[in-house]
């Protein structure tokens, strides 16, 4: 099983790029590409929304990946119905939080 690398960080709301620069590898979703910070729920939504954005990536980085955005999501009370990234895009489907 693969393991989290998500830590909580104290950062809340929006993060301009500097804010974003001094964030931990362990605050982002993917840590090695510091892609999609997950610093309150609605990050974590963006980078459930924005998962398949991420190019170039190998399966086991896409595993911690995911698995750094069940663990933040729970941990921010956000829902998440897929159990796999693969699942991601099939039914059903965590609403996208861009669809309200």
């Amino acid at each position: 099983m693969t393991q989290t690398t998500w830590k909580p960080h104290a950062q809340h709301g929006e993060l301009s790029s500097k804010d974003r620069d001094h964030l931990p590898e362990s605050a982002f979703a993917f840590p090695k590409q510091r892609k999609q910070p997950m610093t309150d729920a609605s990050h974590v939504k963006n980078a459930l929304a924005r998962f398949d954005q991420v190019d170039d990536l190998s399966d086991a980085e896409r595993d911690v990946a995911f698995e750094n955005i069940k663990t933040a999501a729970k941990h921010f009370g956000v829902e998440i119905a897929e159990t796999n990234w693969k699942d991601l895009g099939k039914k059903p489907h965590t609403k996208n939080p861009a669809h309200k």
